[in-house]
């Protein structure tokens, strides 16, 4: 079922978010939605609180290239264990903020660990736009949106832009 994305301004996207205690069918459930939602936007990947669900889940899968397999990924409770000295610049959207893109440096390299949907628990390293892919979901799981490491006169252009969207989109 594809679940409505919230745009930002909304005060849901941050809060930070309540850990998984435990993987139920309703967990396994907003984790296939929120791939098919993805997909469809279309985007790499999506967290939680992006469709109003304050739990530290996201899913994402980086693959660009239409001849390879795709690889959805749903991770639960996701910390970054380690990251690199070295970083990368990288132009990030969100689906919370539709149109709008801006640079932004994050570590090259992290690793991260998380539970997945069958309880086990994972641990890999990413790089390029997987690492700063799952980098940007994170922040999402603690309340914070790309757009809170630009200047603050871009930010606040932005989110103007996104109010008068909201408004245009009420009045549709």
């Amino acid at each position: 079922m594809l679940r409505p994305i919230l745009i930002h301004p909304d005060p849901r996207l941050k809060k930070p978010c309540a850990p998984v205690t435990e993987i139920t069918g309703e967990i396994g459930q907003l984790a296939e939605d929120m791939l098919a939602t993805m997909y469809d936007a279309p985007g790499v990947g999506l967290a939680a609180p992006q469709v109003g669900i304050l739990k530290r889940v996201l899913v994402m899968d980086c693959v660009k290239d239409p001849e390879a397999s795709a690889r959805p990924m749903v991770l639960i409770n996701p910390q970054v264990t380690w990251a690199s000295d070295e970083s990368s610049s990288y132009e990030e959207g969100c689906l919370s903020i539709p149109d709008h893109y801006a640079e932004v440096t994050r570590p090259a390299q992290v690793r991260v660990r998380w539970t997945g949907l069958d309880g086990r628990e994972t641990e890999e390293q990413f790089e390029g736009l997987w690492a700063t892919c799952v980098q940007h979901e994170i922040d999402h799981l603690e309340g914070k949106l790309f757009i809170d490491y630009l200047g603050p006169i871009k930010r606040q252009m932005i989110t103007r832009k996104m109010e008068k969207l909201k408004r245009d989109r009420a009045r549709g």
